[in-house]
């Protein structure tokens, strides 16, 4: 059976601190780093120029940003490691108003923070009051990232984005426009807070059942009790899609789950999940996922497949 790595020791948040003289050549790294300089002067090299920083700076770089050190002496730097795709989260809770999914969210967050490399001139007085927070996360980290414990490192980077994000460069959210049904194959958090009726919920529970079986929507409808028009529009105000879209949707996450969990081929999976044509699912799931289906098989997500540099929890 074929199978993506799963690390017991993989966390969205990890915590390390260093004190050197080296100097150290330019790395990639697959995930957004926040740098905070607690003693000591160097000076940052990245492929945007050089940047001298101190005591009381706090360095931002946005993932796949290549960047090295020169320290003047002696430098300590303690780095907090985000996955890239728990910062999609944040960003898209953070400006929910504006985005009806993470899709979106991921591209306004090129919009929102244009700058991949930023050094935030924080002062020592300021620095100062960071100092607890990333010396519990630190410790934190040297006893295990339990899921026990990530509540209270979420909360401590947290405070600690709280502290920076008034220095942050950033610009203004773009505002999408969202006409009721979106055509992403992903559920749409469109968030209204109101009851949803019975039947959309009902016409979910079947096509989730089966994805493989040819809902029509006449045998939707039949089963609900509701005419054509009737059931779209109540499925559109529940899920933000259609009932084809929302069971292509299901049907993505299913062949992905195939291609993780089995070690069938690509074409049985494609038809295990109710599709006849490769080309056709290939093309769907690469829409969905970013990347084809063999390339999913044998990289994982585009998040470890498509990005340069390698991970951070091989760096160590």
């Amino acid at each position: 059976m074929t199978s993506l790595p799963v690390s017991s020791s993989y966390a969205p948040i990890v915590a390390r601190s260093s004190t050197t003289r080296a100097r150290s050549a330019l790395a990639v790294y697959d995930c957004i780093r926040i740098i905070a300089v607690q003693a000591g002067t160097a000076i940052l090299v990245t492929t945007r120029g050089q940047h001298p920083v101190a005591e009381g700076d706090v360095v931002l770089l946005a993932a796949g940003v290549p960047c090295g050190w020169e320290p003047e002496g002696t430098v300590t730097l303690t780095t907090i490691y985000l996955d890239p795709d728990y910062v999609t989260d944040l960003v898209f809770w953070q400006h929910g108003s504006f985005l009806p999914d993470r899709h979106c969210a991921l591209a306004a967050m090129n919009v929102i923070y244009p700058e991949p490399v930023q050094v935030i001139h924080l002062g020592k007085r300021r620095s100062e009051r960071l100092a607890p927070l990333l010396d519990e996360l630190i410790a934190l980290g040297e006893t295990g990232y339990g899921a026990e414990r990530f509540f209270r490192i979420q909360a401590l980077v947290s405070l600690l984005t709280d502290a920076i994000f008034p220095h942050i460069t950033r610009r203004p959210p773009p505002i999408t426009t969202w006409n009721g049904v979106h055509l992403m194959p992903v559920v749409p958090r469109w968030r209204q807070f109101r009851p949803v009726r019975r039947e959309a919920i009902a016409v979910e529970a079947l096509l989730r059942s089966d994805v493989s079986q040819r809902w029509t929507l006449a045998v939707l409808c039949d089963r609900v009790h509701l005419s054509d028009k009737q059931l779209v529009r109540v499925f559109v105000d529940a899920y933000g899609k259609t009932p084809n879209t929302y069971l292509t949707m299901l049907r993505v996450e299913e062949m992905a789950r195939l291609l993780r969990e089995t070690d069938i081929p690509v074409t049985l999976a494609v038809r295990r999940v109710g599709w006849n044509s490769r080309s056709h699912a290939t093309d769907i799931f690469r829409r969905h996922i970013g990347v084809t289906p063999a390339r999913y098989r044998h990289y994982g997500p585009p998040s470890n497949a498509e990005r340069g540099g390698a991970s951070i929890y091989e760096r160590r």
